[in-house]
């Protein structure tokens, strides 16, 4: 599955979190250890929904850039 990600540049580094999975969100000090963080999340929590037998939510959000 592949789920979108937001991505915020911080004043301490970056923070990232998936709509699509309420409260899955994570930090790091540089993009490239949040990318590993928010994956790490990501399997952490969809491990969590298997284990208590709780259907993994389908990726719905969409995202797109606008120019103006």
């Amino acid at each position: 599955m592949r789920y979108a990600v937001v991505i915020e540049k911080t004043q301490t580094g970056y923070s990232a979190y998936v709509p699509d999975l309420p409260g899955c969100v994570s930090v790091g000090g540089t993009r490239g250890e949040m990318d590993r963080n928010i994956r790490e999340a990501i399997e952490l929590y969809l491990d969590e929904l298997r284990e208590q037998g709780v259907p993994i939510p389908a990726p719905t959000t969409d995202t797109e850039y606008i120019a103006v």
